[in-house]
């Protein structure tokens, strides 16, 4: 029942004659990019800590300013009690 059914006449599998020449490497342009890898890394480094900085400091601000909020509310509410 779910057995695949295969056609009746297969057909012969296609030969390929043709020959394509060897394409040798192409010469590098230049110094390897081995020596990148570490500068790479570093100022990846650099760029993950100071967004880590930034968002510390982002919370850190927004923490300040509603404290200063409350504060505010606080000593200016003090009279009316």
């Amino acid at each position: 029942m779910f057995r695949p059914q295969l056609p009746d006449t297969p057909h012969p599998p296609t030969t390929f004659t043709g020959q394509h020449p060897a394409q040798a490497p192409a010469p590098s342009a230049g110094r390897p990019l081995t020596p990148y890898v570490g500068a790479v890394a570093a100022v990846v480094v650099v760029g993950i800590v100071l967004t880590a900085l930034l968002a510390a400091l982002a919370v850190t601000a927004m923490s300040v300013a509603v404290a200063a909020v409350v504060l505010r509310s606080l000593v200016t509410g003090a009279p009316r009690r």
